[in-house]
């Protein structure tokens, strides 16, 4: 079970997100882990494919390599966990009896899956690797607000080589790999927020 603690709610959660570049060395419970990575598999998900993957960085060698991965960015070596988080649209289509609900009527069932497979066969092998990037970018809003929530600090990346980080974790070369996040306590208070107000970025019609 996981320790009790009191649990930030989604507004808190994203108010005190911060990016954070120093962490504490102190490893986290996997038993926390589990159940944030198990929040952040609540994220919507077109058909419910859920071609989200996560490979989860503790091992002190593997990290060092993983931040020459990363370009050297110390976030990866300070923190306790770095979470590698990447799509694969093959192996979800691949196991689609996985992601369809048990309580679906089986007619119905089977007329979704031809759908699927319809529309990603149509698409190309390419393009429906890209559109499960674009959902796997959905679960890693999830992700950083459920590491919020639970009082941790993150910061999530975009800059590395994508090449590089799938050899070093054995990730298929098919696959995407949209992010890395470094998780854990923080270890210095980031910068506030800084935010465009609502109107710059929103138009009511």
């Amino acid at each position: 079970m996981v320790e009790q603690k009191t649990l930030l709610n989604v507004v808190e959660a994203a108010e005190r997100r911060r990016s954070i570049r120093d962490y504490q060395p102190r490893p986290m419970p996997e038993e926390d882990l589990r159940e944030i990575l198990r929040v952040a598999g609540l994220a919507p998900s077109a058909w419910n494919i859920q071609p989200w993957r996560v490979t989860v960085v503790r091992d002190p060698e593997l990290k060092a390599k993983l931040q020459q991965a990363a370009f050297g960015q110390k976030q990866v070596g300070s923190a306790p966990a770095v979470l590698v988080v990447w799509s694969d649209m093959k192996d979800a289509l691949e196991h689609m009896d996985e992601f369809v609900h048990p309580g679906m009527p089986a007619d119905r069932a089977e007329d979704m899956k031809a759908t699927i497979r319809r529309v990603f066969g149509d698409m190309g092998a390419e393009a429906a690797e890209q559109w499960a990037q674009g959902q796997t970018y959905i679960f890693l809003g999830y992700l950083l607000l459920a590491i919020s929530a639970f009082g941790y600090a993150s910061s999530p990346m975009l800059g590395f080589d994508p090449v590089a980080v799938k050899a070093l974790l054995g990730i298929p070369e098919h696959a995407t790999v949209p992010a890395l996040v470094a998780v854990g306590e923080a270890a210095e208070e980031g910068f506030p927020h800084h935010r465009h107000p609502l109107e710059r970025f929103v138009k009511f019609v």
